[in-house]
């Protein structure tokens, strides 16, 4: 190949450690751009991307399933309770942003690493927004679960900077459960450790609300 005039040398230089079937295909992929081109080769490289990243984006799915959850729940609240005003609807309205964001972060984060993000589900909340006290109560329960979810998904996580994603969220879901069990006037949390919960447990808590 030396006599042969590169298409883009400068993949020559590139290095894959590793031995697994991914590490091959990427090599094999940076091999051949450099004498066809990177354009040529660059589905193989997302292609061997995604496949690297699969568990991970398993996982940001599943996050992204409970994000779309509760941005629906927020938004529905704000619109169907009756009588929500002052404290409560502002932070309802402060959580329904911020789980707008989760979505777009996820969304953007599971593209990145050549996966496909699922679809919002149809959700059916019941008589969660029959009044204030019924909608509280049901926040409750979404954003502990929320929290729950991602600190049992966390050991799973392959990927440091998706664990770093997912921890800055986490944290954020952990706050959302503090305000809400405080304008409930339950304690803060029921202990100095959070319980993590595997995704059937997370599964059985949110199918309730989930429909189609």
């Amino acid at each position: 190949m030396s006599s042969r005039k590169l298409a883009a040398p400068e993949l020559a230089s590139i290095e894959i450690q590793g031995m697994t079937r991914q590490a091959f295909m990427m090599r094999s992929a940076v091999a051949a751009g450099t004498v066809y081109g990177l354009a040529t080769v660059g589905p193989f490289v997302s292609h061997a991307m995604a496949q690297e990243a699969g568990g991970d984006v398993d996982i940001l799915n599943f996050a992204l399933t409970l994000e779309y959850l509760e941005a629906a729940f927020y938004t529905e609240a704000l619109k169907k309770t009756p009588g929500l005003r002052g404290e409560a609807k502002e932070i309802a309205t402060t959580l329904r942003d911020n789980e707008a964001e989760h979505v777009d972060a996820l969304t953007a984060t599971i593209k990145e690493l050549g996966g496909k993000p699922v679809a919002a589900p149809g959700v059916d909340f019941g008589g969660a927004f029959a009044s204030g006290k019924s909608f509280l109560k049901t926040a409750q329960t979404f954003e502990d679960l929320g929290v729950s979810a991602y600190n049992g998904a966390a050991p799973m996580i392959k990927s440091k900077e998706v664990l770093g994603a997912a921890g800055g969220i986490v944290q954020v879901e952990a706050r959302h459960a503090a305000a809400i069990r405080s304008l409930r006037g339950r304690p803060i949390t029921d202990g100095a450790f959070d319980k993590p919960l595997d995704k059937q447990a997370v599964l059985d808590a949110a199918m309730p609300f989930i429909k189609g």
